[in-house]
C-alpha cells in the first residue's frame, strides 16, 4: 500500500491532462515505456535493498557500490528533491481546502498539514504506517470505481448510454496523432509520474522482514501501478477525444462529466487532496529517514541521530526536514515564480539521476553480493546485466530529449547545476579528510 500510494498522485489525476494533449492515444504506449523504465528500476533496487536492507537505501546501495561521494551526493540530492516537493504538495492541499473553506487563509491550511503531519512522523512508526494506508485505500478505491464506471460507459451499459466504440481511438488523427515524436514527448511527460516508488525500500528497513517485506512490495506494487495508470489512460482515450484535453485540467474530471456522475469536480477535488497530503506524508517520511542515514554515516550532523526511547523514531531527522520543508511552502506562498520556481527546476531532473546511479550501483553490486553472499539475492534483476544497460540507456535518452525540449531545457540545466554543486561539496570534503589524515 505504501508503494501504491506513495505514486499515485496529481501527477496522475490531473498531470496526465498534459501527457494526452501531447501524445493522443498514443499515451498508453507512453505510460507502458515510463512504466517499464520504473520497473526495472525498481527491480535492481529491490534487488539490493533485499539483500542489504539500510534506511539509506540506495544511498547506501551507492557508497557500497561506488565509494563515499557517491552516498553522499544521491542521498542529499534525494532529501532536497523530497523537502521540495513536499512544498508543492503542502501549497496544493491548502488551495484545495481554501477554495472549500475560503474564511481560512491558505497559509494556515499549509501550517495545519504540516503539523499533523509532523507529529504523526514523530510519534511510533506504525502511525505513519497507518496514515499512509488508508490514504492510498482511498486512492486506489477511487481508480478502481473509475476503472469500473468507466468500462460501463465504454460498452454502454449504464442507463441512456450507448456503445462508444473505438471512434475516438480511430479518429481525430488515429491512434498516433503526432507520430512516434509524440509518445516520445508523452514519456517525458509522464516518466517523472512514476517517482516516489523508492520510498518503499526506505520504509522495508523499519518492518519486521525487511527482505520479504522489500520483496513483495516491489513485485506487486510496480504491477498494479502499471495496470491502474495504463487502464486509467485507455478508458480515458476511448471515452473521450483526445483533442479535447487541457493541460492543467483533470481528464478525470472530464470522464465523470461524460458518464453523468453529479459532482465530478468535487469528488475528484477530494481524491487529489487526499493525493497530496498522501504523498506529503511519505515524503516527509523519506526525507526523514535518508537524512539520518546521511548522519549515520558521517554525511550529515551526527545531532540528528537522536531517536525516541519509544519508538526508535529519529525524531531530530524529522524536525530538520519539516523545518526545509516550511521554508519551501514560504517561498511556494510568497515567490512562486522566482525563488520557489528555481529550487522546484533544482529537482526537475534529480529523480533521473537518482536512478541512474541505482543501475550503476547494482551494476557494481551484483558480482559482489554472489560472490560473498550468494544466499541474500533472495530477488533477482531480470536479465542481468542487459536490461540494466537498457535501463541506463532509456534514462539517457530522456535526458537528451529534455535538452531538446524547450520547456524541460531549463529543468535538465538547473538539476544539473544542483548536482554539480552537491558532487562539488562531495570533493571537498573528501579532500579535506584526505588532508587531516596525511
Amino acid at each position: 500500500m505504501l508503494g501504491l500510494g506513495g505514486v499515485i498522485g496529481a501527477g496522475l489525476f490531473v498531470g496526465s491532462g498534459a501527457g494526452i494533449a501531447v501524445a493522443g492515444p498514443g499515451i498508453v504506449l507512453s505510460y507502458l515505456i515510463a512504466g517499464a523504465l520504473a520497473m526495472l528500476v525498481m527491480r535492481m533496487l529491490g534487488e539490493m535493498s533485499a539483500a542489504m536492507p539500510a534506511s539509506g537505501a540506495f544511498s547506501v546501495h551507492a557508497e557500497r557500490a561506488l565509494g563515499r561521494w557517491a552516498g553522499f551526493s544521491v542521498g542529499w540530492l534525494y532529501w532536497f528533491l523530497l523537502v521540495v516537493v513536499l512544498a508543492v504538495e503542502a501549497t496544493g492541499a491548502a488551495q484545495i481546502a481554501n477554495g472549500w473553506v475560503p474564511a481560512v487563509p491558505q497559509w494556515a491550511w499549509v501550517l495545519l498539514f504540516m503539523t499533523v503531519f509532523t507529529a504523526a512522523n514523530l510519534s511510533a512508526v506504525k502511525n505513519f504506517g497507518e496514515f499512509e494506508f488508508w490514504f492510498a485505500a482511498l486512492k486506489v478505491t477511487a481508480i478502481v470505481l473509475f476503472l469500473v464506471l468507466s468500462l460501463l460507459a465504454v460498452f454502454g451499459v449504464l442507463p441512456n448510454a450507448e456503445p462508444v466504440g473505438l471512434g475516438n481511438l480511430t479518429g481525430h488523427g488515429g491512434l498516433l496523432p503526432h507520430g512516434w515524436g509524440g509518445v516520445v514527448s508523452g514519456v517525458l511527460a509522464v516518466v517523472f509520474a512514476f517517482g516516489g516508488l523508492e520510498v518503499v525500500t526506505i520504509a522495508a528497513a523499519e518492518s519486521d522482514d525487511p527482505a520479504r517485506a522489500v520483496g513483495r512490495a516491489v513485485r506487486s506494487a510496480v504491477w498494479r501501478i502499471l495496470f491502474f495508470y495504463v487502464g486509467s489512460m485507455v478508458v480515458i482515450v476511448t471515452l473521450l477525444p483526445w483533442s479535447s484535453m487541457e493541460p492543467g485540467k483533470s481528464p478525470y474530471v472530464a470522464v465523470l462529466d461524460r458518464v453523468g456522475v453529479p459532482g465530478a469536480g468535487q469528488i475528484m477535488n477530494i481524491v487529489v487532496f487526499v493525493a497530496l497530503l498522501s504523498a506529503l506524508n511519505a515524503n516527509l517520511y523519506g526525507s526523514s529517514r535518508m537524512v539520518f542515514s546521511l548522519a549515520e554515516r558521517g554525511e550529515a550532523p551526527r545531532a540528528l541521530l537522536k531517536v525516541s526511547s519509544g519508538g526508535g523514531v529519529p525524531r531530530r531527522a524529522v524536525l530538520a526536514s519539516v523545518a526545509f520543508g516550511f521554508v519551501s511552502v514560504l517561498l511556494n506562498l510568497e515567490w512562486p515564480d522566482s525563488v520557489f520556481l528555481y529550487m522546484l527546476n533544482a529537482v526537475g531532473a534529480v529523480l533521473l539521476f537518482v536512478w541512474a546511479l541505482i543501475a550503476i550501483s547494482q551494476l557494481r553490486l551484483r558480482g559482489r553480493i554472489e560472490r560473498e553472499a550468494p544466499g541474500q539475492l533472495a530477488l533477482r534483476m531480470w536479465a542481468f546485466p542487459y536490461l540494466t544497460w537498457v535501463a541506463l540507456a532509456a534514462m539517457g535518452a530522456v535526458l537528451v530529449l529534455m535538452l531538446t525540449d524547450d520547456a524541460a531545457r531549463p529543468q535538465l540545466l538547473w538539476s544539473a547545476g544542483a548536482t554539480g554543486a552537491v558532487l562539488l561539496a562531495a570533493g571537498l570534503r573528501a579532500l579535506r579528510e584526505r588532508r587531516a589524515g596525511d
